[in-house]
């Protein structure tokens, strides 16, 4: 969950799928090969250095969103119908604490997005913010709870009339927003959706989001516990998926910690 990508490397062999995109995960399942798992560690372990230096530097007020500024206008969800028929639907598939989870994530991104003049589409972001979670709380034994996120989001593009290319934009970043490195090369929704959701979980590049602005987001979507509710359900998807991405960072990035280290009650 950095900005390094990973879009053309470790795909398996006699496959075009990138690593971490809907079509490696929905046919592998998201277990990671030995070959997968060396090429995550340098974008988890940039990102962990990321996280540190971002948590380092808003201690001492150096970050760089201490004097930033952003307009709410850029943070607001689009205005359409589809948009607010995603967030219906998917608040009935969530938890309190992960709807308002998805609602950070989504304006996390939009800020990150405002600061480093990233264009995208904010109706496909919205709704795999919505979507993205949703497969969480139900693990399956072997498949990504990704898999399932995306397969509810394909329903309801489908029951919308969703072109098939935007309903694969959609999809395809609800996959990769738990991958280490995902970058730009990857697509802006996906980039985008993998550093709004690491921003909320673990607070990687959390400094690069205005003060005022973190506040007023956490503000309007309170935590309600979510780091104790997030990391049980990060526990049981690792054990359910042994060597898929969540196992990875488990193990590998100590997640319990990264999570409660994260700059947010």
């Amino acid at each position: 969950m950095s900005t390094t990508t990973t879009a053309d490397r470790g795909g398996r062999a006699g496959s075009s799928d990138p690593l971490g995109s809907i079509g490696w995960t929905e046919r592998t399942g998201g277990v990671l090969t030995a070959r997968e798992c060396v090429t995550l560690a340098r974008p988890l372990l940039r990102g962990e250095l990321g996280i540190l230096a971002g948590l380092l530097a808003m201690a001492l007020r150096v970050h760089s969103g201490r004097r930033a500024t952003i307009e709410p206008a850029r943070l607001a969800p689009p205005d359409s119908s589809l948009a607010r028929d995603a967030q219906e639907a998917a608040e009935d598939l969530l938890t309190p604490a992960l709807r308002n989870h998805a609602h950070r994530a989504y304006a996390w991104a939009a800020a990150i997005a405002a600061r480093g003049g990233v264009s995208f589409d904010r109706e496909l972001l919205y709704l795999a913010a919505m979507f993205h979670d949703t497969g969480l709380p139900s693990p399956v034994p072997h498949v990504d709870f990704t898999v399932r996120s995306a397969a509810l989001a394909r329903e309801f593009t489908d029951r919308h009339g969703m072109p098939a290319d935007s309903r694969e934009v959609v999809t395809n970043a609800i996959a990769m927003h738990h991958s280490p490195g995902v970058g730009l090369e990857s697509g802006p929704e996906a980039y985008l959706m993998s550093a709004g959701a690491a921003v909320d979980v673990f607070g990687l590049r959390s400094n690069e989001i205005p003060d005022a602005v973190r506040r007023r987001v956490v503000e309007q979507f309170p935590r309600l516990g979510f780091k104790r509710e997030f990391a049980a359900l990060w526990r049981a998807e690792a054990k359910q998926v042994p060597r898929g991405r969540a196992w990875y960072l488990h193990r590998f990035a100590v997640t319990d910690l990264s999570i409660r280290m994260a700059p947010f009650g």
